[in-house]
């Protein structure tokens, strides 16, 4: 879950760069040349999160709706940010199972 959680972070700030720093260059000072680095950047980064909830998040007792949430929420600007404590949460509950189970 911890590298699940990077890789959403990143995702997040390379949505925050193309969309607060590369594209208004572009639009507003007619600069376009952060754009393809950083929308590149992005895609990246939009398809390890992808791939990291294939990899990262079974195990972790997501229902069928904080799945589809951890899914939704990355087609919207800033959305992974919204799901960051949730994940936080899950992290933090397996965590704590984990220990009554040392302690068993």
């Amino acid at each position: 879950m911890q590298l699940f959680r990077v890789i959403a972070l990143v995702e997040g700030v390379t949505t925050i760069a193309l969309f607060l720093i590369a594209m208004p260059l572009k639009y507003w000072a007619g600069n376009p040349v952060l754009v393809p680095p950083v929308g590149m950047a992005h895609g990246v980064a939009w398809l390890a999160y992808v791939m990291g909830m294939a990899l990262c998040l079974p195990g972790y007792r997501l229902s069928a709706w904080q799945t589809a949430r951890v899914f939704l929420f990355a087609l919207f600007p800033f959305g992974t940010f919204i799901n960051e404590p949730m994940l936080k949460r899950k992290q933090e509950q397996r965590a704590q199972a984990g220990r009554e189970l040392l302690r068993a």
